[in-house]
């Protein structure tokens, strides 16, 4: 497999809540990309490296800077001839000391055993309160994804699985980014932008699963931020294996 990481964005509400703090504790942080942001001892993006090299679990991993994440895989999936599953990870997000690599791979050599196309996503359970924030994935008793809400009421839907920007994506499925982008192309931005857009669209045409982490960290703005910095400066066990 190989892993592209999307590291484009502005970081907006972030670099808001830096400029707006007065303390002065935080100015090494202005106009720097949410992946270099320094998490514990080590930028954020160089965890993710990291840990898909010593898992072994990818034989490449691209960086995309371009804004627009659905075009940003595109790029590199056309740029580098990917012929190959791909992991798609945002630039933004980490998970929890539980989470494992080898274990995302493990389960998906599972499931293309059985159907080569088949994609995998994470989810994790999230509060009532906390399903408009994300996209739900509701399932049915084989973890098969049915469908994704986006932002839904907690009264839209019974699930409580939210999920992050970690997406395995069979070789099989790589070539419907043309024909999402081609049906797309004249929607609004906000259509056809957002990777969840394209899991969203891809569900009912292939073989969607879902294995469940207990959480993520997503730096979005200052306290989500300072969250993820305390735990992998205070929290983490074993750094050496994390994640992998």
């Amino acid at each position: 497999m190989k892993a592209v990481i999307l590291a484009a964005g502005y970081g907006t509400r972030l670099q808001r809540d830096v400029s707006s703090d007065r303390s002065g504790r935080f100015a090494h942080l202005v106009g720097v990309p949410k992946p270099l942001l320094p998490v514990g001892r080590s930028p954020l993006i160089s965890r993710w490296v990291r840990a898909l090299t010593r898992s072994g679990t990818v034989d490449g991993i691209y960086v995309v800077e371009r804004l627009g994440a659905v075009a940003c895989l595109q790029l590199a999936v056309k740029h580098f001839g990917i012929q190959d599953g791909v992991i798609v990870i945002g630039g933004d997000t980490l998970f929890r000391e539980d989470f494992s690599l080898g274990r995302v791979a493990q389960k998906v050599s599972e499931l293309q055993a059985r159907s080569a196309d088949s994609c995998l996503l994470l989810c994790y359970r999230c509060r009532d309160e906390e399903t408009q924030k994300y996209g739900i994935l509701e399932v049915d008793e084989d973890l098969r994804v049915l469908r994704m809400k986006e932002k839904p009421r907690p009264s839209e839907t019974e699930s409580r699985r939210a999920c992050p920007c970690f997406y395995v994506f069979s070789k099989e499925s790589l070539p419907l980014l043309d024909a999402f982008l081609e049906e797309k192309k004249d929607a609004p931005i906000e259509e056809r932008d957002a990777p969840g857009n394209f899991v969203s669209w891809l569900i009912p045409r292939k073989p969607v699963f879902t294995q469940e982490i207990s959480g993520r960290f997503d730096v979005g703005n200052l306290p989500s931020y300072l969250d993820c910095d305390v735990y992998f400066s205070e929290t983490l066990q074993d750094d050496e294996s994390f994640m992998v």
